[in-house]
């Protein structure tokens, strides 16, 4: 008879156990002093070995002659217990024996010594399914039990279970499998079942699983199935997803508003066997992803994903603002929530969103307000960048100092006509006329100020909170993408940011936020000019 891969490949011993090596270091260590507890409480969500450690914590308290915390796995005891003929091995499902009288047939039994292992053990499969009386029936038991009887208690709902009874077990929290030791345990089991498993298979199998080693092995089993190499294309076939590549296509065409391809998309979706309600998940996870990658500067520790997809994603986010992401984020969660309600109306629902996410202005939302003001921020930032001209300088750089960080002295005498660039610093070298003064010159490219100013002000007040109070009135520019201009109010102001360190620090943040590396050679302090707009409001009365 054939045997599930899951149940084939289920540890035998705590070393065998992926991912959960906090609790399992425990329990060795226990099973070498011999101090075993008298109640354990396994919480944690499907399949990440709860059962499994319960099973292979019966072996090793009843095992004749146990390895460094293991079960031998040999001896007559350990046997019986992995062929399931141990009559003081006694596992009950909850689920479906939750009534009183359960729970007192085993409190009426645990009075009786072990008939032939040294103690009795009780698992409670998904305890949280006992009925009140049931509980206050375990409780006393559970409390003080016999020597020669030890209770483990599993559940993937710890919040249902009464406070009582928690306080009376040694608790342990099963965590979600890492994708990577998803992977690896995958690769392990393909190579001896001699399936063709790819890479990219593995990976798309160890996230549908959601960190549950069983269901891994099972979608394994299914897709091996086939008899074709399991890859991710196979994956996605078989599970009945539309696959990461349909999802960015969908949500490039949404920032695009190409409706012609929106509605191709949901066509081709629901033309196939694919499920709606997963390719719509998978779109609201494409949107977490792209806000881990705004949002943190190690985007790659939250992200499972390979190194094409991470590519992708920071380019989408690179063309996204966090306002809009989070107005799709909220619209599709409400769509979400529709769709699981309806029936044969998820289609519209659907588009309905979509139409809803290329036009803010069809949804009256406070998101879609700040998506709104973040585009039409993003046009006047762009609409009139300032110009950018070298001005006269009458001071020598100081001794030490380079000529791009120098400050930008102001003229004795004001032009009658003020002009719109922005000044930059002479570099160091520059011939100069006869009346010993400096040509004026015009930069290349026209600067566009930043718009992430105030996060990357805020990285440098983190780390000289002297340095970011100065930075907070001040505004910076990008010049051909290369050169870094910054203005301030006043020559004070100026001369406190002008340090070597001043500036790392201002680099560092400009980098972690923009995601660009700035040469120091290509940074420019100044003070800005009276002409400078204080106000974003200057750029509206001017249009």
């Amino acid at each position: 008879m054939h045997q599930a891969l899951y149940r084939k490949w289920r540890p035998k011993t705590f070393d065998d156990v992926y991912g959960q090596e906090h609790i399992t270091s425990v329990l060795k260590y226990e099973a070498q002093t011999g101090a075993f507890s008298h109640a354990y409480l396994f919480c944690g969500s499907r399949g990440t070995g709860k059962t499994t450690c319960a099973k292979i914590l019966a072996k090793v308290v009843n095992c004749e002659n146990p390895v460094n915390g293991n079960p031998c796995g040999v001896c007559p005891a350990c046997q019986a217990i992995e062929a399931g003929t141990a009559t003081d091995i006694t596992e009950m499902d909850a689920a479906s024996n939750n009534g009183v009288d359960n729970i007192r047939d085993i409190r009426d039994e645990v009075v009786y010594a072990p008939a032939d292992l040294k103690y009795r053990v009780y698992i409670i499969d998904e305890v949280h399914m006992l009925s009140g009386s049931a509980f206050n029936a375990l409780l006393k038991t559970l409390e003080e039990p016999p020597a020669h009887v030890i209770f483990v208690l599993a559940t993937t709902e710890l919040q249902k279970l009464p406070a009582t009874i928690i306080s009376r077990c040694q608790r342990f929290d099963f965590r979600r499998i890492a994708v990577k030791q998803l992977v690896s345990r995958l690769q392990v089991i393909a190579r001896a079942e001699q399936i063709d498993l790819q890479e990219s298979g593995a990976y798309q199998l160890a996230r549908l699983s959601q960190g549950g080693m069983r269901d891994a092995i099972s979608l394994l089993e299914l897709c091996s199935g086939s008899g074709r190499p399991v890859d991710l294309e196979l994956v996605n076939e078989m599970v009945g997803i539309s696959g990461r590549e349909t999802v960015i296509t969908m949500l490039k065409a949404v920032r695009n508003k190409d409706y012609d391809r929106i509605f191709e998309l949901i066509d081709s979706i629901f033309g196939s066997a694919k499920d709606i309600l997963v390719f719509w998940q998978d779109l609201i996870s494409l949107c977490r992803d792209i806000l881990v990658v705004q949002t943190t500067q190690q985007a790659t520790r939250y992200l499972d994903l390979t190194e094409v997809e991470a590519q992708e994603i920071k380019k989408l986010a690179s063309d996204i603002s966090k306002e809009t992401t989070l107005y799709y984020s909220r619209v599709m969660d409400n769509a979400l929530v529709e769709m699981q309600k309806a029936g044969s109306i998820r289609r519209s629902i659907a588009e309905l969103a979509l139409l809803q996410m290329c036009d803010p202005v069809l949804n009256e939302s406070p998101e879609s307000l700040l998506a709104r003001m973040s585009d039409l921020e993003t046009k006047v930032w762009s609409a009139r960048p300032p110009q950018v001209s070298v001005p006269e300088s009458k001071e020598k750089p100081g001794r030490g100092e380079t000529a791009s960080f120098a400050t930008a002295k102001k003229t004795e005498e004001k032009p009658k006509t003020p002009e719109p660039e922005t000044p930059l610093q002479p570099k160091t070298g520059e011939k100069t006329d006869e009346g010993g003064k400096k040509p004026q010159q015009v930069v290349s490219g026209k600067p566009e100020r930043i718009r992430e100013w105030p996060e990357i002000v805020s990285r440098v007040a983190q780390a000289d909170g002297i340095v970011g109070a100065f930075l907070y009135q001040a505004k910076a520019y990008l010049s051909d993408g290369e050169t870094l201009i910054i203005r301030f109010q006043d020559d004070n102001s100026l001369s406190v940011c002008n340090g070597p360190e001043s500036i790392d620090c201002i680099l560092g943040a400009v980098a972690a936020e923009l995601r660009k590396n700035i040469e120091r050679d290509k940074v420019v302090l100044e003070v800005a000019p009276e002409t400078d707009d204080n106000d974003i409001d200057d750029i509206f009365n001017e249009g």
